[in-house]
This record gives C-alpha cells, structure tokens and sequence, in this order.
C-alpha cells in the first residue's frame, strides 16, 4: 500500500483504499466478507456484533475497533465521520430480520451497504428501501454470488441460445439442496420463522434468484411441503418448469453421499443433465465485492424476485394434489 496526502491507494489497483465496517462479525459468514475486504485492498475499521468470539478479525484486520454494543458502534462511527474518517461501506452479515434495519444505519451514515442474503424478508422492506436510498444517495447491493458462478453463468449461456432456437423452451429442472444442520440450528435464530423467514427464505433464496436470473419470469409458485427443517415446492418460470426440495435434515442425505461422510448434498439437473457446481464457492464473496468496487453490483431489484418468491412461499397454503412433486418429497412422506 502507497500512503500519499493523507490517503492510502492500492498500487497495485490505482484506486483509494476504502473504509469498511462490519456488521455481525462473529456470524458463520463473516470471515468471508473480512477476507473480500482484504483481497479487495480496503480496510475494515469497525465491526459489531454482540457476540464476541471474533478472533478471526486478527487474521485480517488487527487494528480494526470491535463492539459488542450497537450503541457505542454507532456513537464510534460518528466520531469517525466528524474526525474526518468516512465509513464508505458497511458489509452486513447479521441476522436475516435485523437486514433492514443495519441497511438503513449504513444508508444514514452516508456509507454504501454490502447486505448478505436474504436482503430483507418482505417485498415492501424493498420499497421502504429505495425511498431511504433516494433520500441518502447511496446505494444497496446485495451478496447474489451464484450470479458470478461460473457454472451458472455457463447454463445461462447455454440456455439463453437454446430459448433463441425454440421461443418457446421450457426446460425440466429439479433442484436438490440439503445441508445438514445439529440442534443448534434450531435454538438459534436460524430456527425462528420469525428472524430468520424459515428454510425456504435461509438456505434457498440464492438458488430462486439463480433460476429468475436463468430462466426468467416467475409464472406459478407452489409449496408442497412445509416443516421446520424441509420445505419443498414447485416453481414455473418462463422457461423453466422446477421442482426444489430444501432441508437441514441429515436423513434425506443419499445413502451414497453419506458413506463418503459428505453431509452435504447439492443438485442441479436440466433435462435430466447435472449441472456441476460443486466447487468454486470459496472466491465468491471477494468476486461480489470486486464487481461491486468496479462499479456493478447487484441492488434492489434485481433482489426483488427472489424476496417475492420466498415470501409467497412462506405466506400460501401448502398444495396437496399437485402433480409436479420433487421426488425427495417421499422420503418426508414415508419416514
């Protein structure tokens, strides 16, 4: 790093470092966003989080003042704005419920926000939003990371051709996606319908943005199953007919999965072909911030499809006679 006038510049990227803070900086996800920080040339200046196993920030950002109380982060940040130290952005990583409300404290303090998925929990959170955004001139992004995914980027390719051969194309997909979770899970916010949307909301709304951005406009929305750790349902998009099962349950792991210890299970098929994306995940978040500081960046609309679709999912009535069922949904059924 080059310090000139007061200010330090990445020499290798020509560009004025950037003051970050975090908050939730002792949540799972949080390391990922320090290290995109880091990798990006910025530097992290504050952090929150009421928890404070957050040894972590030594590996990145040693220097950086960490609270435990929003009270006392907030009063620090505007000490920091009024001794000439400008937050530019605060990366968000707490608890789903809380996103609206941390979107704000960054807008308000004249700072840009990085918000973790899901960006909020409700269409009209996304309206309130955009007036606070216009009000303050600064922007929201959210983390959509599948979208820099090379694999998906691939299939949007490779659909996006077909669709311009047939109009009329609609793909058959069935996505999988179980990631087994202990009984923390369940005493945590994670657990609470409430805070966290449910499992559906949690662990899946990446994969309904990956599909509006693949497959295009949301034409129906089923859910078929609905317990604390399983939802499962039907989604039809312009081109895309797809049945989702989602769970933290390790009992409807493949047998095959589970003798090579794995206790995760993610798929993907299109017309009965895997579409693999297995790997590739670890760069992700510095990819976003990257696209992000280069001036791209994904903001409230196009997070709106996503937070539409959950947000259906978790307010409808479960369908009982449909015919488009994942074929997961039996395991549920007969265990």
């Amino acid at each position: 790093m080059l310090y000139l006038e007061g200010v330090f510049y990445n020499i290798y990227l020509g560009k004025k470092m950037k003051n970050f803070a975090l908050i939730g900086a002792a949540g799972y996800i949080a390391p990922r966003h320090m290290k995109a920080i880091k990798e990006t040339g910025n530097n992290l200046v504050a952090a929150l989080d009421k928890n404070d196993s957050v040894g972590i920030i030594d590996s990145h950002f040693p220097e950086a003042d960490f609270f435990t109380e929003y009270e006392r982060f907030d009063r620090h940040v505007d000490l920091l704005k009024r001794s000439g130290t400008q937050i530019d952005y605060v990366s968000i990583a707490s608890p789903n419920y809380l996103h609206d409300s941390h979107i704000r404290f960054a807008l308000r303090n004249n700072a840009h926000a990085i918000c973790e998925k899901p960006l909020v929990l409700n269409p009209h959170n996304i309206d309130a939003l955009r007036l606070v955004q216009e009000e303050t001139g600064k922007q929201v992004y959210n983390i959509l990371q599948l979208r820099l995914h090379q694999s998906i980027i691939d299939l949007k390719t490779f659909v996006a051709e077909e669709v311009a051969k047939n109009p009329n194309k609609v793909f058959d997909v069935d996505l999988t996606y179980l990631t087994s979770r202990g009984h923390w899970y369940f005493t945590s916010w994670k657990g609470d319908d409430n805070k966290s949307g449910g499992i559906a909301t949690n662990i899946g709304v990446h994969f309904y943005d990956m599909l509006g951005w693949v497959f295009g406009d949301l034409v129906k929305n089923e859910a078929h199953l609905k317990q604390e750790d399983v939802n499962a349902g039907y989604l039809e998009f312009k081109h895309a007919k797809v049945r989702w099962f989602l769970s933290v349950n390790y009992d409807y792991i493949p047998e095959d999965v589970k003798s090579a210890g794995q206790r995760t299970y993610r798929s993907i098929t299109v017309d009965g072909n895997e579409i693999e994306f297995s790997g590739g995940f670890t760069d992700l978040h510095t990819k976003s911030y990257e696209h992000i500081l280069d001036g791209g960046g994904f903001g409230l609309e196009e997070a709106r499809k996503s937070i539409e679709i959950v947000s259906n999912i978790r307010n409808q009535e479960i369908v009982t006679n449909s015919s488009d069922v994942h074929p997961f949904v039996t395991k549920v059924i007969n265990k």
